[in-house]
């Protein structure tokens, strides 16, 4: 029997599965129930799971050859769920980026690949990661030895989608995939004043406001027309009274690159222009870089290998998609080894499905789970066996 066929007389399973964690979904590194619920599956299939870190569970298949690792992200939004289904969340965090569905197929492809474990070539590791919202997940198991015991030659992950591609359609990109994203706080500090008398003041909201519109030019007239980057404020907060000048404003935003010199570049130059900007309006101005992930860039002769294994499976239902600038911590591994960051459709708005990532009415078709799982199951033996 074919991988894809096993994968879909395994779909109910996978979809019994993904509704168990998508009604108890948690946050960042805290998740005590999903992280059981994974460990116990895995235990069930006969594998010996570790959980390296808080939440961060490894598991292997197979021995010795070359190894790839499969990864599968856990953790939920802190939002409210609104989408009416049967099986929503039972408290105030909702899967509304697909985690749920990531790790039911992550799971089914454990189990796909235990019941050939046998006839493998070399050695399959999961990585079943916590906080990639908060892109600290990946690093952490990194630093817990991730990417050793067994050594990790490859890496392959991939990504849910609605109100896009096709339900089973596979996307691949080449090259720049997701970019890299840094978290920054602008801190003014001014003097403050009665609202009457700003001339006994340092006004750090007019500080700010200039920094906020050169940073804006930043873009326009010191990068390439031609470089792809996005700088964005999003959030702006100064004083309480409006007939008083306050002592400080805040701003806080994200930086967007592809390319590693464009991104420093554009890090050296927010220090630089925020400083000598608050000083030109008798200001300080404290600049800090506080979290911070690199660009996911998917290894050309490893994407173009999984995609050949990948057409054997399910045809031309694999295109080639967009790069993005959205970020996530899978960079970390990519980073490492030679990997590929992968689309998968689970309703296009042709469909019906119309709330993309992150909205709180999103609904995936659970048609697609199976197709994840037997992507998964297939690359990872195919690489093995080729490799």
């Amino acid at each position: 029997m074919s991988i894809i066929d096993r994968a879909k007389e395994l779909s109910n399973e996978m979809i019994e599965s993904r509704r168990y964690i998508h009604r108890f979904p948690e946050i960042n590194d805290d998740l005590p129930r999903t992280t059981k619920f994974v460990i116990d599956k895995l235990t069930e299939m006969g594998y010996e799971p570790k959980e390296i870190c808080k939440s961060g569970i490894v598991a292997t298949v197979g021995k010795g050859g070359k190894t790839i690792m499969l990864r599968a992200d856990m953790d939920a939004l802190p939002m409210k769920e609104e989408s009416g289904l049967s099986f929503s969340s039972e408290n105030d965090y909702a899967h509304t980026c697909g985690h749920d569905i990531h790790t039911s197929m992550l799971l089914g492809a454990a189990k796909l690949l235990k019941e050939v474990e046998k006839d493998l070539k070399g050695t399959v590791k999961l990585m079943f990661q916590p906080a990639e919202e908060s892109v600290v997940g990946a690093k952490a198991m990194i630093e817990a030895g991730l990417m050793e015991n067994p050594h990790v030659d490859a890496a392959i992950a991939m990504h849910i989608n609605a109100a896009d591609l096709p339900t089973g359609v596979v996307g691949y990109t080449i090259g720049e995939t997701f970019a890299s994203a840094d978290k920054f706080r602008i801190t003014v500090i001014g003097l403050g004043s009665h609202g009457a008398q700003p001339h006994n003041s340092a006004d750090p909201i007019n500080a700010a406001v200039h920094i906020h519109l050169a940073l804006q030019e930043l873009l326009s007239r010191e990068v390439g027309p031609l470089e792809n980057a996005v700088v964005t404020i999003g959030l702006f907060q100064a004083g309480t009274a409006g007939n008083a000048i306050p002592e400080k404003a805040v701003m806080e935003g994200t930086v967007r690159a592809y390319k590693k010199d464009i991104r420093e570049f554009i890090l050296k130059r927010i220090e630089e222009i925020s400083t000598l900007t608050a000083k030109a309006f008798r200001t300080e101005c404290e600049v800090d870089f506080y979290a911070s992930v690199p660009a996911i860039i998917s290894d050309e002769n490893i994407t173009n290998e999984f995609v050949g294994y990948i057409k054997g499976i399910i045809g031309d239902r694999i295109v080639p998609y967009r790069k993005q600038m959205l970020s996530e911590d899978f960079s970390f591994v990519s980073d490492l080894v030679p990997s590929s960051y992968l689309a998968l459709g689970a309703g296009s708005k042709e469909e019906g499905y119309k709330y993309g990532l992150h909205n709180p009415q999103i609904i995936f078709n659970e048609e697609a789970i199976y197709v994840g799982a037997a992507v998964f199951a297939e690359c990872a033996i195919k690489y093995l066996e080729n490799n």
